[in-house]
């Protein structure tokens, strides 16, 4: 603890050096002291009059300041923000009232301005700030004595003492000499009177054991320099002879105010008289080694290897980064010990060669402990594949084990007894929290757009297992790729030829053309977008539905480029079924990829990933995520269809339904993925019609080879009971479904009624799995509740509209006054000229 704490109001050095080696000091915000790098971490009193900015509070403290001193009405406002141990309360005794705790809790010291040093007072005050510090600064005329430091001191308080009352000279009526302040509470219990000083290097390893007087003391305050009092010799100024001579960076007290430690630099050949940096033994371990490299950097032979270190600066980055990867790989505590040291050691050699030292990098740590504000800590992109990033399961070889082999249930709700704030719980979704995710997959992204193939190829390998020399295919695609059992390329030809000819109608390549007053033609007309990328999933699914689904609308709608990404297979192949189909949609390029990296190459391109305009498809979080990610990047210039989540349907179902094809339908999406959202609306269902729906979903899913995935999304997914087909169609248009199937009596007659859903399955004999796959509409639906601003994917989804005008002079007579009246109204006279120059010129 501080005998005394200094307040500069301006800029002294000499002053301000001999304080800074005994103490904190307080520096007034406005002065023009500067935030020095000093042992003593500065405090900073904030004028009563200047408007707190928490912000620069923040900056003052993330800057080295120890504690900042405020006003009441400051504290007030920093109080949660900044941390109570940073925080000192400055407190008139004029103005001394009633506290709350939360005002006692949020500060760690009280600076208590006082016309005098009255202990009753600052006592009271102490007790009421139980475990803070009281800091006194009295506004007497009169020069405060040494015994009023010991005084305060006996009651745990600190003179604050301005710097208008201190000098380096010797004590007088008006100033007090800074070595008298500083040692008025230290009392020596030696019959000599002298104390007990440990000389310790910067960085507190001990050097040696001395003496210290009042007079060496003072001497050593003033000067900076290491000076004690020898038992035989007197005053000692040590290497006055020897030439080892001491830069005395911080003089300190010990808790009994008895003895003392000097914290030094040490010049010349060591302490001790024997040459040697310690009196007590040789340097070990990090100072050894400190002392040992700084030797061999003057004395080194040229083509020893520590020289080569010095003198090569590939090869010592090169020995760092290797020792680091190696310390990353370390299993056991031996080795990581081993391989710490050697990181440490070149290390060092580096911090050698540019000058900086072991206390050195100890000030640096201590000076990021204090800061208050705190970076994510994430790693940068260069290094993301030596990071341990979560990454989804890999794509499982057999079903995912699961202990429990119990009836597989929804759980059950009745809107009649819902309280509102409990029917919009039940319109949530359970999935991922979007700002997450894109954290996660941020390093990811910008591991691939920094580095590229690079990148892309060492995330694939990372993250689906597969090693390879190239992730992209560019047709002509080898015939031996697509070898398919016939019966599905028939089906998938016959899919795609629904799809094509749902997806040709929709194009409209008629140019819209109107004219709005006489002489104004407006025009609006289609163009593909020129390059897109299709996402088709892999993971627990292979879906070349997927590849159909995108593939055929870009297609019809004309984009020149084409680019599907799919992850690869164990062997680095592709399904043959996606080939196939990337085949028949004309793509003209295949990334073997999944993920965020897949999105990210695609995004923004590498060497052999050609750059997209858009990226179409579903995918699990951590694609979502990436999509998200990408489309707000402007050095990506890229955009998606939608934010596409887990899979989910909402079934409807009155007493007409079939209660094996209820649960069929349900299940369907429920083996999609432990994520997916299944919910069924019962109308007015009795116990015994929805007891035998329950039990066809738990025989039907016991039946599927993804029964273990079933089971999880499952038990995730509701059934809600409500009166009437109104009541189920109101909830459903509230959740805006991706799958809405209907099993309804006149089903076709609630259509109208439906305002949110990706796609409307109607009727007993329409179950989703047809528009999955061949119908002829699109899968790639919203999900999350985003059917109530997004469209599924479609023909238009691929092509993009601009529009033209064309105005005739005598048009342009017409319409030209409103333009330039509007623009005039704006403030935009040059809007306004281009049209007025014309009128000027047609007039003529």
């Amino acid at each position: 603890m501080a005998t005394f704490l200094p307040l500069l109001t301006e800029e002294n050095s000499p002053l301000f050096n001999a304080l800074d080696r005994i103490g904190p000091i307080i520096l007034n915000a406005q002065a023009s002291v500067p935030l020095p790098e000093t042992p003593q971490h500065p405090y900073l009193l904030v004028d009563q009059s200047t408007p707190v900015d928490p912000q620069e509070i923040a900056s003052w403290l993330d800057a080295g300041v120890e504690k900042v001193i405020v006003p009441l009405a400051s504290v007030k406002e920093l109080a949660g923000t900044i941390p109570a141990e940073r925080l000192i309360l400055l407190l008139d005794v004029a103005n001394v009232s009633a506290f709350s705790d939360k005002i006692r809790e949020s500060v760690s010291g009280v600076l208590l301005k006082t016309p005098s040093i009255d202990l009753d007072t600052i006592s009271s005050v102490a007790k009421f700030f139980a475990g803070s510090t009281i800091f006194v600064l009295s506004s007497s005329d009169s020069l405060p004595a040494p015994s009023n430091i010991r005084e305060l001191q006996s009651i745990g308080a600190i003179l604050v003492l301005p710097e208008s009352q201190l000098t380096l000279d010797a004590t007088s009526n008006t100033q007090l000499n800074v070595a008298d302040a500083f040692m008025a509470p230290i009392i020596s219990d030696r019959p000599d009177g002298l104390f007990p000083t440990v000389v310790s290097s910067q960085t507190g390893h001990s050097l040696g054991l001395v003496y210290s007087s009042r007079q060496s003391i003072t001497e050593s305050i003033i000067t900076g320099k290491g000076v004690y009092q020898s038992r035989k010799h007197g005053l000692w100024r040590k290497g006055a002879t020897s030439g080892a001579t001491q830069d005395v960076v911080q003089i300190r007290l010990d808790c009994d105010s008895d003895s003392l430690e000097f914290r030094v630099v040490q010049h010349g050949s060591g302490f001790c008289h024997l040459n040697r940096q310690s009196c007590f033994a040789e340097a070990s371990g990090l100072p050894a080694l400190e002392k040992t490299l700084q030797s061999r950097l003057e004395t080194a032979p040229e083509g020893s290897y520590t020289m080569r270190l010095f003198n090569d600066a590939k090869l010592l980055q090169s020995k760092i980064r290797e020792e680091a990867d190696e310390l990353c790989s370390a299993k056991t505590k031996e080795e990581t010990a081993f391989e710490a040291a050697d990181l440490f050691y070149f290390a060092l050699t580096k911090c050698v060669t540019m000058g900086v030292s072991v206390a050195d990098i100890e000030k640096s740590l201590d000076r990021k402990a204090k800061k208050i504000t705190r970076r994510p800590g994430n790693a940068k992109p260069q290094w993301i594949q030596k990071e341990t990033v979560p990454v989804p399961a890999p794509a499982p070889t057999k079903p995912i084990a699961v202990e429990n082999d119990g009836p597989i249930n929804m759980r059950t709700f009745d809107l009649s007894t819902t309280a509102p704030e409990a029917r919009v719980q039940l319109l949530r979704r359970p999935v991922l929290k979007s700002d997450e995710m894109i954290e996660k997959v941020k390093p990811i992204v910008e591991a691939v757009r920094v580095h590229g193939d690079v990148a892309l190829l060492e995330l694939t390998a990372k993250f689906d297992k597969v090693h390879m020399d190239s992730t992209v295919i560019f047709p002509p695609f080898a015939p031996e790729t697509m070898q398919i059992d016939e019966a599905v390329r028939k089906a998938i030809d016959i899919a795609y030829a629904n799809i094509h000819k749902f997806h040709a109608a929709q194009v409209n390549d008629e140019t819209l053309t109107v004219e709005t007053m006489p002489g104004v033609v407006c025009s609006r007309f289609a163009r593909p977008i020129a390059r897109v990328g299709l996402y088709v999933p892999g993971g627990t699914a292979i879906l070349p539905s997927t590849a159909l689904m995108l593939g055929i609308p870009a297609q019809v709608a004309g984009c020149k480029e084409v680019v599907l990404a799919t992850p690869p297979r164990p062997d680095g192949s592709i399904s043959p079924e996606v080939m196939y189909v990337a085949k028949l949609v004309g793509a003209s390029a295949i990334l073997k990829a999944g993920g965020a990296q897949a999105v990210a190459a695609m995004a923004y391109g590498t060497k052999t990933v050609p750059k997209v305009d858009k990226i179409f498809g579903p995918g699990n979080q951590w694609v979502t995520a990436a999509k998200m990610l990408v489309q707000n990047d402007t050095d990506a210039l890229v955009s998606i269809d939608m934010p596409a989540g887990p899979s989910e349907v909402l079934v409807i179902a009155d007493h007409t339904a079939i209660p094996a094809f209820v649960a069929a339908d349900l299940l369907s999406q429920a083996e999609h993925g432990v994520d997916s959202q299944v919910v069924l609306l019962a109308v007015d269902l009795t116990p015994d019609r929805l007891a035998e729906i329950e039990k066809e979903v738990d025989a039907q899913a016991h039946a599927l080879s993804r029964v273990d995935i079933v089971r999880q999304s499952i038990a995730k997914s509701i059934i809600v009971k409500v009166s009437t087909v109104e009541e189920a169609i109101s909830f459903s248009n509230d959740y805006a479904p991706e799958h809405l199937i209907l099993h309804l009596e006149n089903a076709s007659s609630k259509v109208a009624s439906i305002d949110n859903a990706g796609s409307v399955f109607v009727g007993p004999y329409t179950p989703e799995s047809c528009g999955d796959y061949a119908s002829g509409t699109n899968h790639t639906l919203p999900t999350n509740g985003y059917a109530r601003q997004f469209s599924g994917v479609n023909t238009l989804s691929f092509q993009k509209h601009i529009t033209s005008q064309e105005i005739t002079a005598d048009g342009l007579q017409g319409l030209g006054p409103v333009v330039a009246t509007l623009a005039d109204c704006e403030g935009l006279q040059a809007h306004a000229n281009a049209v007025r120059i014309r009128l000027r010129e047609n007039s003529r």
